[in-house]
């Protein structure tokens, strides 16, 4: 029998970035045209309906927001790699508790991830050394404040609105971040999380491009396969909030006349999922139509921060007491800076 030798085909590493690279964002400036041909065309949903507008939501943010958690989980690994675990441990966990908090949270606002990156930032951090108190203020600052949102927010806005939401996300992440901090949670962190093998944040200046850009694509496939089901679930509830519940209610809920109109937009807000530039535009449309300042920040921030689908994530790294924990002390920060805001504008 003849032997037929076979053998692999080695593409230049620049060209396999490339390639993935195109088609990654092909992928992504498909996906509304295609969610709108498929709901709308190939399924025949009527445009402007609830049920319509809900199945299109659905089928643009399944690929959107998996798009995502692939890119970024890939970034972020890729980016550990060269970063050494000692070097944040000191920038973040050398510091006292107060500087320490405050310097991650305001970490958080340059680096814009949504909550897609929640796990691999946290499970860095943790790798890193870094106190748990303080990972949970830059986890709050990062999806809930950052330059594209502040951007955004002064130019549909104006300065002082943007300017007290700054504030007000800042103040939450920072104080969220020293309660947790002080009450030693940390055994309630999943068990895998600490048993990360050390050569996953062992940081050889020595190795390859080529090995770190495996190596970051391998810790990606392991965390995507691990979230994705959570991730469907939870954007599937937030597609039927975004089809079937109308602004108006959100208006009649959360206007003046309402003593508890802060907590019911809160508890609104979590199922609800976008980062903060994509709320920015239905926040200047709830304001527009008479809700209360205070009332239109703690909405906009429950959906950041508090989102459905962050907490179906996080749930793969945390024990159910420290989530219930990290929610209700961040859900309880943003009421009061919603009914603070509300009495200033009083």
């Amino acid at each position: 029998m003849t032997a037929i030798a076979v053998h692999r085909i080695h593409l230049p590493l620049w060209l396999v970035v490339l390639a993935g690279s195109v088609l990654w964002l092909a992928a992504w400036f498909l996906a509304l045209p295609a969610s709108t041909w498929l709901a709308f065309d190939v399924l025949g949903l009527e445009p402007g309906t609830q049920l319509g507008e809900a199945v299109a939501f659905f089928l643009y943010d399944v690929p959107k927001v998996l798009l995502l958690l692939t890119g970024i989980v890939t970034l972020v690994s890729f980016l550990r790699s060269f970063v050494s675990p000692e070097r944040v441990r000191r920038a973040l966990a050398g510091r006292n508790a107060v500087a320490g908090t405050a310097a991650a949270a305001g970490f958080g606002i340059v680096t814009p991830f949504c909550s897609c990156s929640a796990v691999p930032l946290f499970i860095g951090f943790l790798e890193a050394g870094v106190p748990l108190g303080v990972t949970f203020a830059f986890l709050i600052a990062s999806p809930m404040v950052n330059e594209v949102a502040i951007v955004l927010l002064w130019g549909l806005v104006g300065p002082q609105l943007t300017l007290a939401y700054m504030a007000a996300g800042l103040t939450v992440a920072i104080v969220a971040g020293l309660l947790i901090g002080r009450l030693g949670l940390e055994r309630y962190v999943e068990d895998y999380v600490w048993k990360v093998p050390a050569g996953a944040v062992t940081i050889d200046e020595h190795i390859t491009l080529e090995d770190r850009l495996r190596e970051a694509w391998r810790s990606t496939r392991d965390i995507v396969g691990r979230v994705w089901p959570y991730v469907i679930v939870g954007i599937g509830i937030g597609a039927f909030i975004h089809g079937f519940v109308p602004t108006e209610l959100v208006v009649q809920i959360g206007g003046p006349g309402n003593p508890l109109a802060v907590p019911a937009l809160v508890a609104l807000g979590i199922p609800l999922y976008s980062n903060a530039a994509g709320t920015i535009p239905v926040i200047e449309a709830l304001l527009g139509k008479g809700l209360p300042v205070g009332s239109a920040l703690a909405f906009m921030m429950a959906i950041t921060a508090l989102s459905l689908p962050e907490m179906v994530i996080l749930r793969k790294v945390m024990k159910p007491r420290l989530l219930a924990t990290f929610a209700g002390i961040v859900a309880a920060g943003i009421i009061a800076i919603g009914y603070l805001f509300n009495w200033l504008a009083a």
